[in-house]
């Protein structure tokens, strides 16, 4: 699979976008809670269409995908770091157990020097007052052994009860974060798969009845391409391509093909003027430009179309929606140039595209 612009994008500016998608402006009972906690998604069909709230949805799921995908990555470094915490505490269990030794050696210790008696012992039935000077000094000192190896320990094991705590709270933390962001992907992409279906059902139904329904204007995204051609599609596999064979065909396939997700948006792949708006026949929906340098490319296959005929469009514009219609057996785009806009003058589409910088 190819992408023109991916980036790794951390929780927190995913958070930011996931919440911008959902504060776009909606009726009141539009709105529903996602299960991340204050995020919204719409649950209808606005005034905008169903070609709009499917690729509304589209990018929506992108951006809860990548957030999964951050997620995933996240609990996998808290893993290694929960690893290497786990052998810090065995490291403060290992020192707790040594100084519970330590409190048995030094209780040995006395016991052997004294005698078998107690130091308190010694000093009363001293017969002299070095010796109970003597006794005094000892007790004074295994005291202070005493109390102080008792501190330690209890020190030790208050650093190693919080530790355990606190890798516990965060192991937990990260483990509902992930099972929100899971809850919020598979609601998106079954709402984005209904209003697929929906779309689908639509194009199909304007095909039949050989009319189009005219241009469904969407949102331009805000993008700089570097050079005058990009790619009919952002992200996408490659399947047929130009010139291989195949039974849905009466000669060889003049188009390269785009595996993609019905609603995914088509961009022109270059400026120009559309020459063509149709529905029916083997194409289904398909738009035809006309290019600056004489050539024209053809976007076929589609679920809807985001122009009329006559207009002019800018590098990457969208102007339609991937879709499964005509002599199609699954959702992809059928991307064909040609050196006139009728079928039977296509020349080999991924040649012509890197002539012009862009490789598929």
């Amino acid at each position: 699979m190819r992408s023109l612009r991916r980036h790794r994008v951390v929780v927190p500016v995913l958070l930011c976008v996931l919440a911008v998608l959902g504060a776009r402006p909606m009726a009141a009972d539009e709105a529903a809670a996602d299960p991340a906690g204050g995020l919204e998604l719409h649950s209808r069909v606005g005034a905008t269409g169903l070609s709009a709230e499917v690729v509304r949805l589209y990018e929506e799921a992108a951006v809860a995908t990548q957030m999964y995908e951050a997620g995933r990555e996240e609990a996998a470094e808290q893993r290694a770091k929960a690893r290497r915490a786990e052998e810090l505490l065995d490291t403060q269990r290992r020192h707790i157990a040594a100084l519970h030794e330590d409190l048995g050696r030094i209780a040995r210790a006395q016991y052997r020097t004294s005698g078998g008696l107690p130091v308190a012992a010694q000093m009363i039935l001293a017969d002299s007052p070095d010796g109970l000077m003597r006794g005094h000094h000892a007790f004074v000192q295994a005291d202070l052994a005493v109390n102080n190896a008792i501190a330690k320990n209890r020190r030790a094991e208050a650093r190693l009860s919080a530790d355990e705590a606190k890798a516990a709270a965060q192991w937990q933390a990260l483990e509902k974060r992930n099972r929100q962001l899971a809850a919020l992907k598979a609601d998106i992409e079954q709402k984005l798969e209904s209003a697929r279906s929906q779309l689908q059902g639509e194009a199909d139904a304007a095909v039949a009845a050989g009319a189009c329904r005219g241009a469904v204007r969407l949102d331009q995204p805000e993008t700089a391409f570097p050079s005058a051609w990009v790619a009919p599609v952002e992200t996408y596999t490659l399947s047929s391509s130009y010139g291989s064979g195949g039974a849905r065909w009466a000669n060889r396939h003049t188009g390269q093909d785009f595996a993609v997700p019905i609603g995914t948006p088509v961009r022109a792949v270059g400026a120009g003027r559309v020459v063509r708006v149709s529905c029916g026949g083997p194409f289904g929906i398909e738009i035809v430009l006309r290019h600056a340098d004489g050539y024209y490319t053809q976007y076929a296959h589609l679920a809807s179309v985001a122009v009329d005929q006559g207009e002019h469009v800018d590098p990457g514009q969208w102007i339609g929606q991937a879709g499964s219609t005509g002599n199609s057996t699954g959702p992809h785009l059928h991307f064909e140039t040609r050196v006139t806009p009728e079928s039977g003058s296509a020349v080999n589409p991924v040649s012509w595209l890197a002539a012009r910088g862009v490789l598929l």
